[in-house]
């Protein structure tokens, strides 16, 4: 079988673009133990994860809000109070304090605890539920 002068330079093209990948590739234990390390853990039942709270300090109010409670509090997802707006919060202002942070804190209606933030502290909870309602 022969092979035309394009099959072989394709094959050359080929050959030389793989040796020289594998050869720009850092080669060291090292290295390679950082490309192959995992991306993320898995905890069993009755084990305890890191603490991510004691490791970096609690999160502000606005950090909770900006990465999870946005997602439905923004826009009204559900009927969830607009933040911000007196309309919205005032019926639920009205039934208290207590009552709202234990509704944020173990989910009522279409909200689930903890707004899913599951590794927020309750005081990381309520610095948002003070974020969304300042001001009104």
């Amino acid at each position: 079988m022969e092979l035309s002068l394009r099959q072989l330079i394709v094959a050359t093209v080929a050959a030389l673009t793989f040796a020289g990948s594998v050869a720009a590739a850092d080669m060291s234990d090292d290295a390679i133990a950082e490309r192959i390390k995992p991306v993320g853990s898995v905890y069993l039942e009755g084990d305890a994860p890191i603490d991510t709270a004691a490791t970096s300090g609690p999160r502000s109010g606005d950090a909770v809000y900006g990465t999870f409670c946005i997602a439905c509090h923004g826009s009204g997802v559900l009927s969830a109070p607009k933040k911000g707006d007196a309309g919205d919060w005032s019926p639920r202002l009205a039934k208290g304090m207590d009552v709202l942070t234990d509704h944020a804190l173990n989910g009522f209606n279409a909200m689930p605890a903890k707004g899913s933030c599951m590794d927020c502290s309750d005081d990381e909870i309520v610095a948002a539920i003070n974020h969304m309602i300042e001001g009104l």
